[in-house]
């Protein structure tokens, strides 16, 4: 296997987890389709599923090797890309907001080794779960603005297993995981610019058993109808967490792009 193939397949677990940002009307920015139902106790419930291309750099050890450095674009982990989910959820009373955020990511290769040696081929597989909960209230509740103090835990887990065939090393299957915790807090918001254009963005930042955690984003939407939002914009988020010569030091970036239905 190649070493950019190596790379990518060991490395690029992690896509993201991301935030929704919400409005009056406006309930997440990357959102392909969404469900709402405002009960008669006042609540409203937000359900979106989304989607981000992301890209991956950063420094990464599994395994017991040396640190690695990673540069992978989003279409090198697309290629390897076997399953991926990610959802927000979000209820709303009042100034009031509960949120949960999560993503699940599951990267798959094969390839010949160089030389045939030890092994005629391997297998990488990578599987990567990140949640967010958390609560927030909105110190702007306007009908053209909204702007609410979040502050939540984010779950990490990372796990590799690399598969050899053939070879002495045949049937051999080492593996390498963690998973850590982290606290964070922020803001989130978004901002009518006319009935029909808005903005929307978010900034958390945090610690725990990561040395940092983070996360930022900002898109333009447009309002088709009550019903019916598109958005596009760009997201950032990055990490530093670290082991026993387990190293998970990366920064994911990319568009976001998302088509709100709302009912």
């Amino acid at each position: 296997m190649g070493m950019r193939a190596f790379r990518v397949l060991v490395c690029v677990a992690a896509l993201g987890v991301a935030e929704s940002a919400n409005a009056a009307d406006v309930y997440t920015p990357v959102a392909p389709e969404v469900m709402q139902v405002e009960t008669d106790s006042g609540w409203t419930f937000t359900v979106a599923p989304y989607f981000w291309a992301a890209g991956l750099s950063g420094d990464l050890a599994q395994l017991g090797s040396p640190t690695i450095e990673v540069d992978a674009s989003f279409s090198d982990i697309f290629d390897h890309l076997k399953f991926g989910a990610m959802a927000i959820m979000d209820a709303r009373y009042g100034r009031y907001s509960v949120f949960g955020d999560i993503m699940y990511t599951k990267i798959s290769g094969q390839d010949g080794t160089p030389l045939g040696l030890l092994a005629t081929s391997v297998e990488v597989t990578s599987e990567t779960f990140a949640g967010l909960v958390g609560g927030g209230y909105a110190i702007i509740d306007q009908p053209d603005a909204r702007l609410d103090i979040v502050a939540g835990v984010r779950v990490w887990s990372v796990d590799t297993e690399i598969s050899f065939s053939g070879g002495p090393l045949n049937g051999f299957s080492p593996s390498d995981g963690a998973t850590w915790v982290d606290a964070l807090a922020g803001i989130r918001g978004n901002y009518s610019i006319t009935p029909k254009v808005f903005l929307t963005g978010w900034g958390l930042v945090g610690a725990g058993q990561a040395d940092l955690d983070w996360d930022v984003a900002g898109a333009v939407g447009y309002r088709f109808n009550d019903r019916i939002s598109s958005v596009l914009g760009y997201r950032a988020l990055g990490v530093d967490y670290s082991d026993d010569g387990f190293l998970f030091d990366v920064v994911q970036h990319g568009p976001i792009l998302g088509l709100s239905m709302h009912f």
